[in-house]
């Protein structure tokens, strides 16, 4: 049973990075997960549902890849250059992911808040590591979700160029990018 479902999440990932999520119709998705349409209905009670949990599969990967080999016991910025590692390789071996992400971003939900909930949940180690350094005043008093996009965001911006063929960063270049994200969110 877990496996059609899976299935058919994997389906609709791989359909929604090839048309986007208004190319996505429940005949093209049944066809590609190799169900018939009404089985979609047996695990997703509408298209939001299916969208919904196909981000959340979606989100719960990524999230397992970017915290992985992080101990939350590791000094803040050990565990700050882990995750901006695993965040540049996981952008830059994963183009498709890219580009999806932000269709996933703007993507209307009516649970937003539970959602965002979940997925707080999923990026714990992110969350408690911006959380410790601003309690220690090592980083700025500003809101986590900021601090992110300040410092981790900017190695998926740096991947998505590099996987393009913008420029390649060598190792001296990719560490002098994860000092300057680190710079741009600590106290001084």
């Amino acid at each position: 049973m877990e496996d059609k479902r899976q299935k058919i999440i994997d389906a609709a990932e791989k359909l929604i990075a090839e048309s986007g999520f208004q190319g996505l119709s429940m005949h093209k998705l049944a066809r590609e997960a190799g169900v018939a349409a009404g089985t979609i209905y047996r695990y997703f009670s509408d298209k939001e549902d299916l969208l919904q949990q196909v981000r959340l599969t979606v989100c719960q990967r990524n999230a397992e890849i970017i915290q992985r080999d992080v101990d939350d016991n590791m000094p803040l910025k050990q565990r700050f250059r882990k995750m901006w590692l695993n965040i540049f390789d996981l952008s830059r071996s994963n183009i498709e992911s890219l580009k999806n992400r932000a269709q996933y971003d703007s993507l209307p939900c009516v649970r937003s808040h539970e959602t965002k909930e979940i997925e707080s949940q999923m990026f714990h180690k992110i969350d408690k590591m911006f959380s410790e350094g601003r309690d220690q005043r090592v980083f700025k008093s500003l809101d986590n979700s900021v601090l992110a996009a300040l410092s981790l965001e900017v190695s998926v911006t740096l991947a998505r160029k590099q996987s393009l063929g913008y420029y390649h960063l060598d190792q001296e270049a990719i560490e002098a990018a994860i000092e300057a994200s680190w710079d741009a969110i600590t106290t001084h």
